[in-house]
């Protein structure tokens, strides 16, 4: 095996990226616990393999004594000084004690060390590839669709992952064979590899979307704010220009409504509200409470409350359905929003 396993090293090191000395260590460890499990403890011992031929030797360190009462731990000057005559009582040598049997062992141990490696390097391949996909979008198969928990086994190309049904846009329905994007929440090292956690309902899906759609976002011109979701039912998203001449909402809304009915067409219908972003608070409350016409806000800095009045007719509209519309309004700003209805005379 000996010249037979420097050459395969070499040629995983260099087909597989993973340095020969860093497997030649390990394999040195796993043969040190194999030699003491068949041929007992030796704590005297130690395993080496030399890194040009492969050979591999089990060596005894013993001290040199005027008179030997353990034969596994010291050596008499006599027999020390038949391997070098420079040997002194108090010396430590080391003496080969390889078992006869120790070759069919050292294959076998090599082999699950060496497979053992290139899985981590693989592992670690394959973990350092999706931390770059972290908070992105990436497109996946669905593959299966568990009938009891409605959870869906997703083929990312080189492994899979699980989309809940907790992460899932309510409403949608996916089945085998299907093309489908997710966001990347997390990406986690374990001991089975990278594990990559995915949704469809985290608002960091809505924001990636709209940079894809949206030259104007991915060149720096026009800022996503913040965004506040009801996954499948209603996004807010709050945009900011840099650029005088751009108007954000419109850059977003496209022409015709084109590109923010791309995102609406990849969320299955998700109603999507684009207002622009204020660093005046009063300002960006009341766009935020869009469609709603707003006639004053009063701002309480110290609670970071919003007081909103609104004509008595728009009141419905400004809290809207099941109290979403302000309640998405005060996650995108960040304020307590409290509505106040003013008669009309």
């Amino acid at each position: 095996m000996d010249g037979e396993l420097i050459e395969a090293l070499d040629q995983i090191e260099k087909d597989k990226g993973i340095s020969k000395d860093v497997i030649l260590d390990a394999l040195e460890t796993a043969l040190m616990t194999a030699y003491r499990k068949n041929f007992g403890t030796a704590q005297n011992a130690k395993v080496y393999i030399n890194r040009d031929t492969g050979i591999i030797k089990v060596m005894a360190q013993k001290v040199v004594v005027p008179e030997v009462h353990d034969d596994k731990m010291e050596i008499s000057l006599e027999e020390a000084r038949k391997i070098s005559a420079l040997y002194q009582i108090g010396d430590v040598v080391e003496v080969e004690i390889t078992p006869k049997k120790f070759g069919r062992i050292a294959a076998q141990t090599a082999k699950q060390v060496v497979v053992q490696k290139i899985r981590e390097a693989e592992r670690g391949v394959l973990y350092e590839d999706f931390l770059t996909k972290e908070n992105d979008i990436i497109t996946g198969v669905v593959t299966r669709v568990d009938k009891k928990t409605k959870n869906m086994l997703i083929d990312l190309g080189r492994m899979e992952t699980t989309l809940p049904f907790s992460e899932q846009i309510p409403g949608e329905s996916y089945k085998p064979g299907d093309r489908i994007k997710l966001f990347v929440v997390e990406v986690k090292k374990t001991t089975k590899g990278p594990a990559v956690i995915v949704s469809r309902t985290h608002p960091g899906l809505v924001k990636r979307l709209f940079e894809q759609e949206v030259p104007e976002i991915y060149e720096g011109l026009v800022e996503i704010k913040s965004i506040a979701r009801e996954a499948g039912s209603r996004t807010k998203m709050a945009v900011f220009s840099h650029d005088e001449n751009v108007d954000p909402v419109g850059a977003c809304v496209g022409f015709k409504g084109t590109r923010v009915q791309a995102v609406v067409n990849e969320l299955k219908g998700e109603k999507i509200d684009i207002v622009k972003w204020s660093k005046d608070v009063g300002e960006f409350v009341s766009n935020a409470l869009s469609p709603a016409t707003i006639l004053k806000v009063d701002i309480n800095e110290e609670e970071k409350v919003a007081r909103v009045f609104v004509p008595e007719f728009q009141l419905s509209l400004a809290i809207g359905k099941e109290g979403q519309n302000a309640r998405l309004a005060a996650k995108l700003t960040g304020w307590k929003i409290d509505i106040n209805s003013v008669e009309s005379k």
